[in-house]
């Protein structure tokens, strides 16, 4: 989700940087220099009025302007985005600072993204009309200050001419849902980090601070109260605050409500300039909504001299402060996974904002880092130049207490099986959607499949999107099935390769449809798993590992396995879940494998 990482979220306000007297629209000196307005009114077409604060390099003269809106507070301090902010001016820019809609200085109700598309045009509409603006205009940001800039991208606002779109999605049907899915960890999300400042505009009860809301989450019973209540629309927590979350509950997946955050479909109208930016681990959307981000607008803008579009794509969790790391959760990598993402944005926004030439033009089209043999690759197109799609089907286990098979050739015909509980579900113990973690123990439960490749005899990289086709039945009416990658290395320790969002599909929502189809006892149905992507040297002597289950709680929601909702209902049952494999039930993966010739 758009949520930051704890180790991001600062809630002090960097005074030393920049002085200014509170009040509606007043203006100072800061100490860095630069001339800085306070609450600056910014009106919608609705009448509601937004406020931001406006750092220039001077009280007078006309600036190119770079916008940044944020639902946590534009007085937040956070030190990476006051780098880049400070950084910007100083090159020559002026800086708007808005809070969104709803939020902390600015009027109206707060409904999570809906607004963002309106209200970012006309931002960039009114920015581009000040008198200390020239007129060219560029946004940046990341999380939810990424997703706004798309939002309002493709309405086309005239006078944008670029942004930097970090760690966000490309539909909200693989990021609020994943395939059919929902991600429960948007209740901490919105308890957390969204209801404090509403509960204090509102005059309501209850925590007012981010710590206040931690503690409190903690005191009445964390995760599990929150995120594992049924039936999930009669969790109260957020009843005050947050209606948008119950609306996003009674929207299910696929459900046309959703389209209005759809990208998919409108790139075509984006004419800015765009740079997408992830991390292989950036929770559980960030790496497909770079790429098929990426994909749409270089086949919306074909023929193009300049496209106006890259890809980069990093080891990183979700975060600026994950970029300047070498390592995302428990796995390690060389220094050389580090970029300096203040002065990668900057220049992007100085070459496609200001016309600088200072050698934009000349990177990669596509920048991705290759896990497992520590190296960035550069290509001028994605996918990967050479790479070739290889199945390895499914098969069964070698010995009664050894996984099951990963393997070239279509084995003869077999299921495994295993029973999935909603009442005892498979936890993610570590946090996935926030690195490689060591999950060898995941095999060790009766409720996880696991099939394994022999070990590699030389290095296999794979890079791209991952297929998967999963023929399984069962015998209740529905079921959730997770597909998880992992790098084992020969001492057993086993890393994810991937987050778990891009690695589950509800068999109702199989054909992703807003109409579920529930299934008869026994009957067999093909699951296509077709977001999960990851960039992954298996050294020689690795293994391949999937881990088949049917619960990742609790991050995502469970399935109650009964045909019912959990949203309406909280009736559950065990169910015997059975994977096939062979001729007739080919269960397979669809591998990206990059030749040797194109890594080194």
């Amino acid at each position: 989700m758009l949520k930051r990482h704890a180790a991001v979220v600062v809630l002090i306000i960097v005074a030393s940087m920049f002085f200014a007297v509170a009040g509606c629209g007043t203006s100072a000196k800061s100490t860095s220099g630069f001339f800085v307005q306070k609450n600056v009114p910014v009106p919608m077409r609705d009448g509601v009025i937004l406020r931001a604060d406006v750092r220039r390099p001077a009280s007078t003269g006309k600036y190119p302007v770079l916008i940044f809106r944020t639902p946590y507070s534009k007085n937040e301090g956070d030190p990476d985005n006051e780098k880049t902010f400070n950084q910007a001016v100083q090159r020559g820019y002026a800086m708007v600072i808005q809070d969104v809609r709803g939020r902390y200085a600015s009027d109206g109700e707060f409904a999570a993204y809906e607004n963002e598309g309106k209200d970012g045009y006309d931002t960039i509409e009114w920015a581009a009309r000040q008198p200390w603006s020239n007129g060219r205009v560029g946004t940046f940001g990341l999380s939810y200050p990424g997703a706004v800039q798309w939002l309002a991208a493709v309405e086309n606002p005239p006078h944008l001419k670029a942004m930097v779109p970090a760690m966000c999605f490309s539909t909200l049907n693989q990021f609020i849902y994943f395939g059919g899915v929902f991600e429960s960890a948007w209740a901490h999300w919105s308890y957390g980090y969204m209801s404090p400042d509403i509960r204090v505009k509102k005059g309501i009860p209850g925590p007012k601070t981010i710590e206040e809301a931690e503690a409190e989450w903690k005191k009445l019973g964390g995760e599990d109260a929150f995120q594992g209540w049924l039936p999930s629309l009669e969790m109260p927590y957020l009843k005050d605050t947050s209606p948008y979350y119950y609306s996003w509950l009674e929207h299910q997946a696929y459900d046309p409500w959703w389209e209005w955050g759809n990208l998919r479909d409108k790139y075509s109208k984006v004419k800015a300039a765009v740079l997408n930016l992830s991390g292989w681990y950036d929770e559980p959307y960030g790496s497909e909504g770079a790429v098929t981000n990426y994909q749409g607008l270089v086949k919306s803008r074909a023929g193009d001299k300049d496209p106006r579009t890259k890809l980069i794509i990093g080891p990183w969790i979700h975060g600026v402060d994950a970029t300047g790391q070498a390592a995302s959760g428990d796995r390690k990598f060389s220094s050389n996974a580090k970029i300096d993402y203040h002065k990668t944005v900057l220049d992007w926004l100085d070459h496609y904002v200001r016309g600088i030439d200072n050698g934009v033009s000349t990177w990669s089209n596509v920048k991705v880092y290759n896990m497992g043999d520590n190296t960035w690759l550069e290509q001028n197109a994605w996918p990967i130049a050479g790479t070739k799609n290889t199945p390895v089907y499914f098969g069964p286990k070698g010995a009664e207490s050894s996984p099951g098979s990963i393997v070239e050739k279509l084995p003869f015909e077999g299921t495994s099986g295993f029973i999935s509980d909603p009442s005892n579900p498979v936890k993610d113990e570590f946090g996935t959607n926030f690195g490689g973690y060591d999950l060898k123990g995941l095999s060790s439960r009766p409720d996880v499949l696991t099939f394994e490749t022999q070990p590699f005899s030389a290095d296999r990289t794979v890079i791209g999107n991952v297929g998967a086709e999963l023929y399984a039945s069962s015998d209740s009416p529905d079921f959730d099935l997770y597909c998880k990658l992992l790098d084992v290395a020969p001492d057993g320790t086993a890393f994810n390769v991937e987050s778990a969002g891009h690695e589950v599909i509800r068999a109702s929502y199989r054909d992703r449809t807003p109409d579920r189809k529930l299934l008869q006892p026994g009957q067999v149905v093909k699951l296509t798993f077709d977001s999960m992507l990851t960039g992954n040297t298996f050294k020689k002597g690795h293994k391949l590992r999937v881990c088949v289950m049917g619960s990742w709680f609790p991050v995502y929601s469970r399935n109650l396995q009964t045909g019912a909702l959990e949203t309406v209902s909280k009736d559950m049952r065990k169910a015997d879940i059975q994977v096939h494999f062979g001729p007739q039930y080919p269960s397979r993966l669809v591998l990206p494998i990059v030749p040797s010739s194109q890594v080194k």
